[in-house]
């Protein structure tokens, strides 16, 4: 009897085990990264920029020098808002790491619209 009464009670854990319903998964919305609209003239005007700085001393175009070509950067960053206020942050502090370990010189007296302007033009160059 013991005997029946130990399979009975294996054999009640063991389906409650295998056939128990699972929790459900939770959606979890995904954020969708859309590019921001930058004008030519915001464009035209961070080219400005760039030509009249020091920055063509460190980068090119689409060749690495010193620092990453533009092209790279623009491949790697994409043209949202939050990464205009990264690199333009990174333009005016300066910084290292993130293309290797020769610093960025920092360019303290650029204003931060001038700044987002270059980044502007710099992402636009995918």
């Amino acid at each position: 009897m013991n005997f029946i009464y130990c399979t009975a009670i294996a054999t009640l854990i063991f389906a409650n085990c295998s056939f128990a319903q699972t929790t459900k998964k939770k959606n979890i919305p995904v954020k969708k990264v859309t590019s921001v609209v930058t004008s030519a003239e915001d464009i035209q005007n961070g080219k400005a920029l760039i030509q009249k700085s020091d920055c063509m001393a460190c980068h090119k175009t689409d060749v690495k020098l010193v620092g990453p070509g533009f092209v790279q950067i623009a491949k790697k960053y994409p043209a949202i808002e939050a990464n205009y206020t990264l690199l333009a942050d990174k333009i005016i502090n300066g910084g290292t790491g993130v293309w290797g370990q020769i610093p960025m010189a920092a360019h303290s007296t650029l204003s931060k619209p001038d700044a987002k302007k270059m980044v502007k033009y710099i992402l636009s160059l995918k």
